[in-house]
């Protein structure tokens, strides 16, 4: 198998990725959450809710809960005549004692009810009335109702920890109780109008047993023990909020008074709660809450806009992103003591999300990104970009850049699209914040939150405010608005890519825009009426300076424009750099060489900033992959990487690598491909190695970017790192009861399952065999995939399928077999072997899927979908027709298969041949010592 190429090494590959990707998924407001809302039919508008008396008794032993709401509403539209509400379909309601009053002076009474209806399948409660309402008319409908306790975390749900070993009186574990209502789960707890757009205050009452407490989205008022002995807690009334922000903790946490000293009189009261062993490790916790809250008041320009804020650190707090109810904020444990991004996050929505709201949830995902953005760039500001690793913004960039480019995006997931169109949207942001300047984009932020205070918004609104803030800065022409520049962006699941071609003579460029595909064949319908408002920010090499973000030029949605006063032709320009806009720039070949050539002097490396850097280098390999740039050029932007130490320039080369080695895998090419990478990677790795013994206190990217070279040298045969890996798994197969435990990293297992013995392969075999019931299968599930993932041995690969295909043996099942289908198909050595395997036992293979059809399905799509030259096209053609009529359910897998090695074997024939020249000429001039590698 190609030791670039195998699933395994490609998630491998993304793990410094998989760090920020963690951030993007911890956000309150969760786009694949509210996408089911975006087409959900909203209200009747017949009612608009003034405010809620809300009543929750608790009853945690029978983990239940039962109380009554009282809603006052208005009447806003004739011939209303029933009242809809949201109430979830596992809520119990009271419907013989519901009520509706009306509450007018001089008519007050009940109103005669026809009927109640639960509407099947649909979270609705609807009220039938004899009679229609008055318009203007004030009405209150009074609900009882009682619900379960939950153990996920949507609407009431419970959470259990151990506590402290060291209190002997305490329970063996301790139980709390807390709410989760975004983005449309308080209809889970109690009727309501659960919609963003219904901003009212809420007067609520929390009955609990003795020995909690709670906390609320506001202070507590008053509390009663009643008769049964329970105490009922009233708390103040809310400020007008949506049903999503509101919010409870019954818990018995205790609050960290630790730095409680650093409060500052007259801002919102802070107390930060968490079970008492966890005190001291979060000590500094409360600090660095205070520096963020006077980072953004000082952003927004405006103080925090509650009295008291509840930071509430949950053990076993089981959902992927904080709950942050306003006024009362619930994280995991770990996020309060990670760093400053989560925290921030969820702060910025106290103000943009809570007291500013989206209208509906269309306008969601505009809400979350300023939230990430200005968490980030608060981040970057308050630690100099330590958590980050300097790794943002590139890290999204470049899944957008690889998301956006393909035929098909998100292959129609949409809860992906959500999530991508977010990010995309925050780099607007970014941009929009470099081009029109950091204080015009603060300032129309501001001039956007001025007046809104407990209102709602729409995306246009946010638009506007930058609008007439760019136009009264001079930042922007009149004509232009930021709704014409963002919607061109945010409204298409596509990115541009911009083309520079100079005219040396006349000191000109010609600038172009079009859509941007990697993928083939490029047929995506429309691409020509695809245009993007885009910043032209050009730095000279007559005048490096990279301090300048305004455009120089603004592509308005035209197709072609000319850039003027360039310099003399033996001195390079760069557009877009540092990653401004979220686009690619390709340039004419001239101006691709003098920017290979400057990278290779010390003075090159020095001027040009680390993001520039790995941009030029993204993007040359990009556009030659997509075959709009010569890979002989893509290539020649990698010689400087002889020199560069940088992590955040050799973080995409790695994926770079895997990418071009799916390619050149079958080819004559691969073992040129494979000295060529050995060359690159063998001086960084051994000087990473030294540097590590000689530095105390090393820094974090170093590890991590030791570890990735050491990954793939480890594939490529470096002996020194095979020889390792065969002696710590030695100490596995010497120990007494292997099947106990793995004692060894996993960073050791695939190296030597590819390049050691076949006793060491046959005791990893024995080991998924005999895996006891008690361990975590997870463990298995990833010896499984480095088993069949990581071999190159055509033996061990037919031996696995031998056993699990042919004697049918009953330690596998179905989804193994179809695992290991799956990580075979991550190289030549393992799709080759599976299709030699199809080839020659047909039948047998046949006969044994004959009732298993996604088995077989699975087979025929890894076994023959990935070949990408014209020897697999034949050998696939060849069984396709021999087979003719006998692939049953898999018939237009196969033939996707052929269609698909066809536009990969063009791919080749065009790239290849350049591919081998330029290697031939760079291993002529570059010797590495092949002692250092296995054969």
């Amino acid at each position: 198998m190609g030791w670039y190429h195998i699933p395994l090494l490609v998630a491998l590959l993304i793990a410094p990725a998989l760090s920020w990707r963690e951030y993007r998924i911890r956000r309150s407001i969760d786009l694949s959450a509210t996408n089911p809302l975006m087409p959900d039919a909203k209200l009747p508008a017949d009612l608009v809710p003034q405010n809620y008396t809300l009543r929750i008794a608790m009853n945690p032993e029978a983990l239940t809960f039962h109380g009554s709401v009282n809603i006052t509403m208005t009447c806003a539209k004739k011939r209303a005549n029933q009242v809809n509400l949201h109430a979830h379909t596992d809520l119990q309601i009271d419907e013989a004692n519901l009520e509706i009053w009306r509450l007018d002076v001089g008519h007050v009474g009940p109103v005669k009810i026809r009927r109640v209806d639960r509407i099947p399948k649909k979270p609705l409660l609807v009220v039938y009335l004899h009679d229609d309402l008055e318009v203007g008319g004030t009405y209150e409908a009074r609900i009882k109702f009682n619900g379960n306790i939950w153990e996920n975390t949507e609407g009431v749900f419970q959470g259990k920890y151990k506590v402290d070993a060291a209190d002997v009186t305490a329970p063996e574990q301790t139980s709390y109780f807390a709410t989760h209502f975004r983005p449309n789960l308080a209809r889970r707890v109690f009727p309501c109008f659960d919609e963003p757009a219904y901003k009212v205050p809420f007067q609520v009452s929390i009955v609990r047993p003795k020995g909690y407490h709670t906390l609320f989205n506001t202070e507590l008022e008053s509390s009663e023990t009643l008769e049964d002995s329970t105490v009922e807690d009233r708390f103040k009334i809310t400020p007008p909020l949506s049903t999503f922000a509101l919010g409870f903790v019954m818990s018995n946490l205790a609050e960290i008074t630790h730095g409680k000293e650093l409060d500052v009189a007259g801002k919102p009261m802070l107390r930060i709660w968490a079970r008492p062993d966890m005190h001291d490790q979060m000590k500094d916790v409360r600090a660095k809450i205070l520096v963020i809250m006077e980072y953004l008041t000082n952003y927004w320009n405006t103080s925090f806009p509650l009295e008291k804020l509840d930071i509430v650190a949950l053990p076993n707090f089981a959902s992927v992103k904080p709950a942050d109810n306003w006024g009362l904020i619930v994280f995991k444990e770990s996020e309060l003591m990670n760093g400053y991004y989560t925290i921030t996050q969820e702060l910025v929505y106290q103000w943009l999300g809570s007291w500013i709201t989206p209208h509906w949830w269309t306008d969601a995902h505009v809400n979350k990104a300023i939230a990430g953005y200005l968490a980030a760039s608060a981040t970057i500001n308050l630690d100099n970009g330590v958590e980050f690793e300097g790794k943002w913004p590139m890290t999204i960039l470049y899944s957008i850049y690889y998301e956006f480019s393909k035929r098909y995006p998100h292959s129609r997931i949409t809860a992906m699209k959500q999530e991508t169109t977010c990010s995309k949207t925050e780099l607007v942001l970014r941009m929009l914040n470099f081009t029109l300047g950091g204080d015009t984009f603060r300032n129309g932020l501001r001039k956007f939150i001025e007046h809104r205070e407990y209102k709602t918004f729409v995306t246009g609104d946010i638009w506007e405010a930058l609008t007439k803030q760019a136009h009264l800065d001079n930042r922007l022409c009149e004509q232009a608005t930021i709704n014409d520049i963002a919607e061109s962006w945010i409204t298409k699941d596509r990115i541009p890519m911009v083309s520079v071609q100079r005219s040396y003579d006349k000191k000109t460029a010609t600038v172009t825009q079009r859509l941007y595909l990697r993928e083939r064949p490029h047929d995506v319908p429309e691409q020509d009426k695809m245009l993007w408002w885009i910043p032209l920010i050009v730095v000279r090499q007559d005048n490096l300076n990279f301090t300048n973000t305004s455009a120089t030029k603004w592509m308005k949605k035209v197709r072609e424009v000319t850039l003027e006063d360039l310099p003399d032709a033996n001195k390079f320009i760069i557009v877009n750099p540092e990653e401004i806009g979220p686009f690619p720039v390709n340039y004419d070949q001239h101006n691709w060489n003098l920017l290979a050539q400057y990278l290779l002097t010390e003075e090159g490396r020095k001027k040009i900033p680390v993001y520039t850097r790995a941009k030029l280098l993204h993007d040359a390999w990009n556009l030659a992959y997509a075959g709009d740039l010569s890979f002989a050029t893509a290539f020649n932007m990698t010689l400087f990487m002889q020199f560069e130490r940088n992590h955040l320039v050799w973080n995409p080369v790695f994926t770079l690598i895997d990418h071009i080695g799916r390619h050149i895998d079958m080819s004559a090419v691969h073992k040129k491909f494979e000295i060529y990478v050995r060359t690159l990677l063998t001086p960084l790795y051994e000087e990473l190695v030294q540097d590590q013994s000689n530095d105390e206190e090393e820094e974090k990217w170093k590890g991590n970017l030791r570890n990735l070279a050491k990954t793939f040298l480890c594939r490529a045969g470096y002996k020194p790192c095979i020889e390792e890996a065969q002696k710590v798994f030695k100490k596995w197969m010497d120990s007494p009861e292997p099947d106990l435990g793995n004692p060894i990293a996993n960073q050791y297992i695939c190296p030597v399952f590819k390049w050691g013995t076949q006793e060491e392969w046959e005791f990893g075999l024995q080991r998924i065999i005999n895996f006891p019931e008690h361990r975590v299968r997870s463990e298995r599930t990833y010896l499984l995939k480095t088993l069949a993932g990581c071999p190159i041995q055509t033996a061990k690969i037919n031996r696995l399928l031998n056993i699990t295909v042919l004697e049918d043996n009953g330690n596998f099942t179905d989804n193994d077999i179809g695992l290991i289908f799956k990580m075979l198909s991550g190289g030549s050595n393992g799709y080759m072997a599976l299709f030699r395997f199809l080839q020659q036992n047909w039948e047998a293979i046949k006969l044994r899927f004959k009732d298993r059809e996604i088995l077989w399905d699975n087979l025929i799509n890894s076994a023959t979908g990935l070949f990408t030259t014209q020897e697999g096209y034949d050998l696939v053609s060849q069984l396709y027709v021999q087979r003719q009529g006998e692939f049953g359910t898999a018939e237009h897998i196969i033939e996707k298969s052929l269609k698909n090695i066809k536009e990969e074997t063009k791919w080749s024939d065009e790239n290849l041949p350049v591919i081998e020249k330029w290697l031939d000429g760079f291993l002529d001039h570059h010797k590495l010592s092949e002692e250092k590698f296995m054969g």
